[in-house]
């Protein structure tokens, strides 16, 4: 299938594995993602959910399999080539878990810093950028406060508008969350949603099953570094057909 075609996923993971050491992390990853999905990585700690992330960011290189997002394609032996990560960057956003602001920079320049730096955007036009993302996560009047100054939550609206600066048309976060009160989580999946319907696909790690169930379009269940189980969220996580997943939810 020719990459652009309307059925080929934005995101495409074939065969993933991954070592460290003796130790298998990740043991053959499948695992894709269209545009206007909201796919949601869930299984217990050491499962290999982070690691799927950071792998598919250009973070962390990996041992075999193929990688595609976009039209970009990774190979094993290519994710230490600073050239091949290049053109695989502008094509993923990332959120950290804790966010990973520059403390020294207002919400506004950490937004800037890359689209001046790497897109060459005038300083104008990357700062009516940040301004207008800030516009659409609720925090415009956020713009010159430094990441100390900003609550939790503030801080993870101005890492996704950091992250989707360059316009990506991959979105990954990492537990976005884990230090969210209720209502909080519920603005956040609303966000994610339409971030989505703006034809982006979002893949999330996540703990909250409710979350999950609420927010999310797709739910993949990873054991061991494998896919276990995966579908409609509501499906999977009410009638569990694997074990660890069962085991997953008796621990949430």
């Amino acid at each position: 299938m020719e990459v652009g075609d309307a059925m080929t996923p934005v995101l495409d993971v074939q065969e993933l594995r991954l070592r460290r050491g003796a130790r298998e992390i990740l043991a053959g990853v499948d695992l894709s993602a269209d545009r206007g999905e909201v796919v949601a990585l869930m299984g217990l700690s050491g499962a290999g959910k982070s690691t799927v992330l950071r792998a598919v960011a250009g973070l962390e290189a990996f041992d075999a399999g193929v990688l595609r997002v976009d039209d970009v394609v990774l190979r094993p032996g290519r994710a230490a080539s600073a050239a091949a990560l290049a053109p695989l960057r502008r094509k993923i956003g990332m959120v950290f878990q804790f966010h990973a602001l520059f403390e020294h920079l207002s919400a506004i320049d950490n937004i800037s810093l890359a689209p001046i730096h790497v897109l060459r955007m005038s300083p104008q036009a990357a700062s009516d950028r940040a301004r207008a993302l800030l516009e659409d996560l609720g925090v415009a009047a956020r713009a010159s406060a430094l990441p100390r100054e900003l609550s939790g939550g503030e801080a993870q609206r101005v890492a996704i508008a950091r992250a989707l600066a360059m316009d990506p048309p991959v979105l990954l976060l990492d537990e976005p969350t884990a230090s969210l009160d209720p209502a909080r989580c519920t603005e956040l999946g609303d966000s994610l949603r339409a971030l989505a319907g703006t034809g982006r696909a979002l893949v999330l790690t996540c703990h909250d099953d409710d979350f999950v169930r609420s927010h999310a379009t797709r739910v993949v269940i990873l054991a061991g570094g494998r896919v276990v189980e995966a579908g409609d969220p509501k499906t999977v996580l009410t009638n569990p057909s694997h074990p660890a997943t069962r085991a997953l939810l008796q621990k949430n």
